[in-house]
C-alpha cells in the first residue's frame, strides 16, 4: 500500500517540458482567437464600405454638389456679362443724348442761316442758282457803296493750259463762249451780282487790250443796284462777250484813278498777270518777269483804300501770279480766292 502512494506521487510531478508544450499551445490558441476577432472586424467594416445604397447617395450627391457649383459659376457670368451691357447701354444713352443735342443745335443753326438766307434774298435784287442746294461761302467782302466789278476777257480766259487756249482760239466764237473756263467766270460774275447790297452803286468793266463797260451808258457813270433789268442786261452782255487779246491792267487801273467818285470795293476776276502795258511790248516773248513787272507798275496807278477782292481762275506758265495778287490783295486789305472748279 505505501509502494502505491509512493508511485502515485512519482506520477504527479510535472515535467518542464510539459509546461512549455502548454505554454506553447495556449499561445498558439491566443494567436488564432486574435486573428480570427482581426479577419471578423475587418470583414465588417468591408461591408459597411461597399454598401451599394450608401455609394449610390453619396454619388447623387457628388453629382449634384458639382452640378450646383456649375450652376453658380453660369449665374456668376451671366451676371457680368449683365452688367457689361448695362454699361455699354449707359454708354449709348448718354451717347444718343448727345448726338440729340448736336442734331438739336444744328436745327437751330439751319433754321437761323436759313432765316439770314431769307433775309438778305429780300436785300438782294438777283438771285443765284448753284447746283443742288449748295450755299457758297467766302471770304470775300461783299459790301460798300460804289462797288466796281473786273471781268478779264482776253483769249487766256479760254482754258487752263496753252495748248488748248491756242485750240480754242482757232474756234467759232460760240465754241469760244461755250468754253468751260469761260463759262465759271460767267457764273462768277452771275454769283457777284447776286450778293450785291440793293442800296449801292456799281459798274461791270470787261477789259483786255482796252476797257469797256458791260451796261447801259457811260463806264464812268454809277449804275443802281436797284435797278434789277439794267443789272440783268449786264449779265446778258458778260454771257455774249467772246474772250479775245491779250491783258492790259494799267489801263484798267488808270481808268479807275480817273473817276470822279472812286469805287469803295472792287472784285477782279482774272487767271494771270498782264501781258500788255505801259511798257509798250505788246508782241514778241513775254517772260514771266516782264508780266510781273508789268503788274508792278499797274497797281502804282491804283487808287489809294480801295479793297481789292481777286478770283484767280486757273492758268497754266504763270507761277507769280497767285503771289502777286494775293499780294495785292492784303495791301489793299481785300481778299483772295482761287476757287475750285465747281465754284459757283
Amino acid at each position: 500500500m505505501a509502494k502505491t502512494k509512493s508511485q502515485k506521487s512519482q506520477k504527479r510531478q510535472v515535467s518542464p517540458l510539459s509546461l512549455a508544450f502548454l505554454d506553447v499551445m495556449f499561445c498558439g490558441f491566443g494567436a488564432v482567437i486574435l486573428l480570427f476577432l482581426i479577419l471578423d472586424h475587418a470583414d465588417t467594416v468591408a461591408a459597411v464600405t461597399v454598401d451599394p445604397s450608401i455609394a449610390s447617395e453619396v454619388s447623387l450627391l457628388e453629382e449634384e454638389v458639382l452640378e450646383g457649383a456649375l450652376n453658380l459659376e453660369r449665374i456668376r457670368n451671366t451676371v457680368a456679362e449683365v452688367s457689361l451691357e448695362v454699361v455699354t447701354a449707359e454708354g449709348l444713352a448718354r451717347e444718343i443724348q448727345e448726338l440729340r443735342a448736336e442734331v438739336r443745335a444744328l436745327e437751330e443753326e439751319l433754321l437761323r442761316l436759313q432765316a439770314s438766307a431769307l433775309d438778305q434774298e429780300g436785300n438782294s435784287v438777283r438771285q443765284f442758282l448753284g447746283d443742288g442746294s449748295r450755299q457758297y461761302f467766302t471770304g470775300l467782302f461783299l459790301g460798300g457803296q460804289r462797288i466796281l466789278i473786273l471781268v478779264d476777257s482776253s483769249t487766256s480766259m479760254l482754258d487752263e493750259t496753252l495748248v488748248n487756249i491756242i485750240r480754242t482760239r482757232n474756234m467759232s466764237d460760240e465754241r469760244k463762249r461755250e468754253a468751260p473756263k469761260w463759262q465759271r467766270v460767267v457764273r462768277t460774275v452771275d454769283w457777284v451780282s447776286t450778293q450785291l447790297p440793293i442800296t449801292s452803286r456799281y459798274q461791270l468793266w470787261q477789259f483786255s487790250n482796252t476797257t469797256e463797260t458791260l451796261l447801259d451808258g457811260d463806264k464812268f457813270t454809277w449804275q443802281e443796284v436797284a435797278d434789277r433789268d439794267g443789272l440783268n442786261v449786264g449779265i446778258e452782255n458778260v454771257k455774249s462777250l467772246v474772250p479775245n487779246n491779250g491783258t492790259d491792267l494799267d489801263q484798267v487801273f488808270r481808268a479807275i484813278s480817273n473817276m470822279d467818285e472812286p469805287p469803295d470795293n472792287i472784285f477782279l476776276i482774272t487767271d494771270g498777270l498782264p501781258t500788255l502795258g505801259g511798257r509798250g511790248k505788246t508782241s514778241g516773248l513775254i517772260t514771266p518777269k516782264d508780266r510781273l513787272d508789268l503788274f508792278e507798275d499797274a497797281i502804282k496807278a491804283l487808287p489809294n483804300n480801295v479793297p481789292v477782292n481777286v478770283v484767280l481762275m486757273p492758268l497754266e506758265g504763270d507761277p507769280s501770279a497767285s503771289a502777286a495778287y494775293w499780294q495785292l490783295a492784303q495791301i489793299t486789305r481785300g481778299s483772295f480766292i482761287t476757287p475750285s472748279k465747281d465754284w459757283p
